[in-house]
């Protein structure tokens, strides 16, 4: 009797509970698409709904985004498995073959509880508790930190993967755009905004570049750990929000030129790993070159001085600014911070490239041997990415 006594007294309170949910959720759908909000004065909602041959972008379009990163990451297991790894194969890519660590409690604890990286004064304390030398304790170390490193080969597929994709979106980004008057004429860009009408290979440009990202972002837990993780977080998601936002305001235009511009050095920058990895380091030196004046030019030239100065000064020439317009350049901007700090970078690197001489590869990821590191760091190359 009480368990059914309870039962039927909640049922009203769940009720209630579950009706100002939906009403709390709905408040809020309509503050997140208030008009004023994402839309230029004067402009509502309404004027953005499909008419005839005129089809406009909406924000449930971009549930799409998801089959799309699904569909990729099932082209991409395809492709490492039956293009990249017997490429692999053909080029003479294999892994190092690794010591394994001995048996050691203490040292095992240590470093599953603490730290995989133990300070000076740590390793002084477990010589202590090992009876073992500080030389036998550090390589104890070495080697088990080795154990976590993804081998060559797999680096090598996932270069190969993100080269081939920045090299078609590229492609694909020129054949939409290239008719385009809006690519030889920025102000065109803004021309009839936002009522300017959804063309089909806008929507499988930015879609295809949305899976992409967000096939990116859902497997980072599984591909090579960079030295830059939390950049390529922060740039997935914001290049994600930039896209989506882009899509549901209809900043379409400047959204596919952003796109194109970001693949164009990418594809180099990937291409200079995979011969890299084949050891071609003749090759892969020349296309860093490369990547990185062409990286200067569309980061730090282009990019602000054409693209943001077209989204803050052509805008106010057709209305007045709003809160979309903000938004939307203050995720530019996110990306031009990033641009500027993997500039810094890689110049770094290319002035190690260009005025020493180190003997060694350009890597993505040292390996860690067993001996005394060499007085000469090798370049790393995979820190650098876009997330762009």
């Amino acid at each position: 009797q009480p368990p059914q006594m309870y039962s039927y007294a909640v049922s009203p309170v769940f009720i209630f509970l579950l009706s100002h949910f939906s009403t709390m959720l709905q408040t809020i759908g309509e503050w997140l698409f208030w008009e004023r909000l994402w839309l230029p004065a004067n402009v509502s909602w309404s004027d953005l709904e499909d008419k005839g041959d005129h089809i406009y972008p909406k924000a449930s379009h971009l549930y799409a985004a998801l089959p799309f990163a699904l569909c990729l990451l099932v082209v991409r297991c395809l492709f490492e498995r039956y293009l990249a790894t017997p490429l692999a194969n053909a080029w003479g890519i294999k892994d190092k073959i690794r010591l394994t660590a001995e048996q050691n409690p203490v040292l095992e604890k240590f470093f599953c509880s603490q730290t995989r990286s133990p300070s000076q004064a740590d390793v002084t304390s477990l010589c202590k508790k090992t009876s073992w030398p500080q030389r036998r304790v550090e390589v104890w170390f070495r080697r088990r930190r080795n154990q976590y490193r993804p081998g060559l080969r797999k680096r090598f597929c996932e270069a190969s993967w993100r080269c081939v994709f920045y090299h078609f979106a590229f492609l694909g980004g020129i054949l939409a755009l290239y008719d385009k008057p809006w690519f030889y004429n920025l102000r065109e860009v803004w021309e009839g905004f936002p009522q300017q009408s959804m063309l089909p290979s806008q929507y499988w440009y930015y879609f295809l570049e949305m899976g992409f990202y967000l096939s990116l972002l859902l497997s980072l837990a599984f591909d090579v750990k960079r030295k830059d993780f939390q950049e390529q977080v922060i740039h997935h998601v914001a290049t994600l929000t930039l896209l989506s936002f882009s899509w549901v305001s209809n900043y379409i235009r400047v959204g596919t030129l952003v796109m194109m511009l970001h693949d164009s050095s990418d594809i180099l920058l990937e291409g200079a790993k995979v011969f890299n990895y084949a050891k071609w380091h003749q090759t892969a030196n020349t296309m860093f070159v490369v990547f990185t004046a062409l990286f200067m030019v569309t980061r730090l030239v282009i990019f602000p001085f054409w693209i943001i100065h077209c989204t803050w000064v052509y805008p106010m020439e057709k209305c007045s600014p709003f809160f979309g317009y903000y938004f939307f350049n203050m995720l530019l901007l996110v990306l031009q911070i990033l641009h500027v700090y993997w500039s810094f970078l890689i110049l770094r690197m290319f002035y190690r490239l260009v005025f020493t001489k180190l003997e060694g590869d350009l890597r993505s990821d040292e390996e860690e041997e067993d001996n005394d590191p060499p007085t000469n760091v090798h370049f790393i190359i995979g820190i650098f990415r876009k997330t762009d």
